[in-house]
């Protein structure tokens, strides 16, 4: 099954779904600069599909019970719902940066198990670490995708939050991740009913949820509902990096940093998105940190 729409703005493919994937090894994803290849879980099933930026429009193909619930949402997955005419940025890098990276988009999965999930594993230990213990979770309960990539899908929520705690030490996931991971799927139904929802309220019952704090629901709701203004509080690195690049602030706090990005709010999530994209981070004042494996112990 095979559709294509045409571009309305610049789309630079490989930023604007970055979000999506869970580094170079991610089972469920490949991603390059102007294509990229998704397998996920759909209301009608699940599917696979594949992106393909081309002069003026984006080819979109899928296959799968899913592919047409998916190619319906193409557009949105890449951004083209993504308003930023009222960003106007005051300062002057940040400008630059903005003209720069036109083509980053913020887009939609609309798939909050999906995101979430994988979220929860990055919850207090280094990315390497939690994009390790996330492939070990889906080559090890994911099922094959649709179509001819070799890509699996992402668990089924029911079979995690059936899993016991035990089984998810070997994967290198301790016991208190496991429980949020376990408890988000066990109420899979009401997370992915928040795609439908005013922003407050799907707000609401995220925070609600046993596990999920802010720095969790901000990820969640940047990715699966293409929120511009979430901001990640309480991120090891991110108030670094946002302090260093507006004020030359070497060390920054979550307030220094939201009192920086309020200029910007209702934006202030693209902010950090194009920082990041531009590579420029604060200054290191000591080792990385070891990345230690639950499972030897």
């Amino acid at each position: 099954m095979r559709r294509g729409f045409k571009l309305e703005a610049r789309l630079d493919l490989g930023l604007t779904l970055r979000p999506f994937a869970r580094g170079r090894a991610d089972p469920t994803m490949r991603l390059e600069r102007d294509e990229a290849w998704r397998a996920t879980r759909t209301p009608a099933g699940p599917a696979t599909e594949h992106l393909r930026v081309r002069p003026g429009a984006v080819e979109v193909e899928a296959w799968g019970p899913g592919a047409e619930w998916l190619l319906e949402r193409a557009p949105a997955l890449v951004g083209m719902h993504d308003d930023p005419s009222d960003f106007s940025p005051r300062h002057p890098a940040l400008r630059d940066l903005h003209r720069m990276h036109a083509g980053l988009r913020i887009g939609r999965s609309d798939a909050v198990i999906e995101s979430i999930v994988p979220t929860i594993l990055e919850q207090k230990v280094t990315g390497t670490g939690a994009r390790r213990s996330f492939r070990a979770l889906v080559l090890r309960y994911g099922e094959p995708a649709p179509g001819p990539f070799q890509l699996r899908l992402c668990p089924e929520p029911k079979l995690l939050a059936g899993l016991p705690y035990e089984d998810f030490h070997p994967l290198g996931v301790e016991r208190k991740r496991a429980r949020a991971i376990k408890v988000a799927c066990s109420y899979a139904a009401r997370l992915e009913e928040t795609v439908g929802l005013a922003q407050s309220e799907a707000w609401r019952r995220l925070l609600a949820l046993p596990g999920v704090g802010p720095w969790t629901a901000a990820l969640v709701a940047g990715a699966a509902w293409g929120d511009p203004d979430a901001v990640e509080v309480g991120d090891l690195h991110v108030p670094h990096s946002v302090c260093w690049f507006l004020a030359r602030e070497p060390r920054g706090s979550d307030a220094r940093m939201l009192e920086l990005l309020e200029p910007y709010r209702g934006q202030r999530g693209r902010v950090i998105r194009l920082i990041g994209a531009s590579g420029v981070r604060a200054p290191r004042y000591g080792p990385r940190a070891e990345v230690v494996s639950y499972a030897r112990i």
